[in-house]
């Protein structure tokens, strides 16, 4: 039975709404499944969670299928190539989020027999998951009574409580909150319900209170204006870091590309040949710092905001008759460049020397 206190609002009322209004998700399970008798599939929450981190759920819903078309299970993933992982994240962002993928994919086929662990100690066990993944994934997969808090519940508990102490300082004092509102029945379901709240009821701009669940405990409705919740600390301004960007293109229509090392900003991922700028120190953006003697022209200047910093990379452009022999890197067909793991910065610099290097790509 839940814990209820004067400033502990029932969860029915959210439950109540949650069955006539939930988004139909390709990962989820409705109430009208679950009533069904229909169980979740725990991989599925996983992967879905793992990619909703940072990332929109339209976004989201593609990778997602064709994570499952080639991966249908934790085991296929595990024994897939981690070329091909990356490749098929290629456009998610926060690429750490990948290699950890495929590392807990690993641990759970190796270590677990392919079953993922159903408390959230268990699972905080497993690489690359932490305190709201363990939450998300033991509730909706489990349904154990865990405290599931990200961006969307975040808002409704600091606007249904009137938090005014700023994020992330508060999150501790929401976190308790969300505890102490989540039901023994049918955990799973409010989490669901309360992110579902966030993104289309409790919103950051213009909420429609009049239709929320909870309009008659909501403490920011009553004495202020809930769009002044939550509050966060004052954002400082991000560094702008420079570097280049060389693109060399063959006769043959083949443009060399090079793998980063696995450690650091894009790990793993596939690039073009790139100067050494990094979240902290500017690169070389001149035409000197090219891999080879060539013709370069520039290319114009292509931005990219990273999460700690805005990166402006100038991009340089060169034809050349044929290969040039490199121990490096290789040179790929631009008809190919959409089978490549190119994050999105290396994409927006091939698309600046070769305008339609996507749309001829093969895919």
């Amino acid at each position: 039975m839940t814990i209820t206190t004067l400033d502990t609002p029932s969860a029915k009322p959210l439950l109540d709404w949650y069955d006539r209004h939930h988004r139909d998700l390709p990962w989820r399970i409705s109430p009208g499944m679950a009533a069904r008798g229909v169980k979740p599939d725990p991989y599925r929450v996983w992967l879905s969670e793992v990619m909703l981190q940072q990332t929109t759920v339209q976004a989201v819903k593609p990778y997602f299928e064709k994570f499952l078309q080639r991966w249908p299970a934790v085991s296929d993933l595990a024994a897939a190539e981690n070329d091909e992982v990356m490749a098929a994240w290629a456009g998610l962002g926060y690429y750490a989020r990948a290699r950890n993928l495929k590392k807990c994919a690993e641990a759970v086929a190796k270590e677990h027999g392919g079953v993922f662990p159903d408390t959230e100690e268990g699972l905080k066990s497993l690489p690359g998951i932490g305190d709201y993944t363990a939450a998300a994934v033991a509730a909706i997969a489990f349904d154990r009574p865990a405290a599931v808090m990200d961006g969307n519940v975040e808002r409704v508990i600091s606007r249904l409580y009137a938090i005014e102490a700023p994020l992330p300082g508060a999150k501790p004092l929401m976190k308790e909150k969300v505890a102490l509102l989540t039901p023994a029945a049918r955990p799973g379901d409010f989490a669901q319900a309360m992110m579902d709240l966030g993104a289309t009821i409790c919103t950051p701009k213009r909420p429609a209170c009049s239709l929320c669940p909870f309009r008659d405990d909501c403490e920011a409705l009553k004495l202020s204006d809930p769009e002044l919740f939550p509050v966060k600390a004052a954002k400082k301004e991000k560094p702008v870091r420079y570097g280049a960007a060389f693109i060399a293109v063959t006769g043959d229509g083949e443009i060399l590309l090079r793998r980063r090392t696995d450690s650091g900003l894009l790990g793993g991922m596939t690039e073009v040949p790139t100067t050494a700028w990094t979240a902290r120190l500017d690169g070389e953006t001149s035409v000197s710092a090219a891999p080879f003697e060539a013709a370069w022209q520039a290319s114009g200047t292509v931005i990219h905001v990273f999460t700690h910093f805005e990166l402006r990379l100038s991009i340089w452009r060169a034809a050349i008759a044929g290969q040039v022999a490199r121990d490096d890197g290789w040179w790929e067909p631009v008809t190919n460049l959409e089978a490549q793991a190119l994050p999105t910065i290396m994409k927006k610099a091939i698309a600046a020397a070769i305008p339609l290097a996507f749309k001829t790509s093969k895919g």
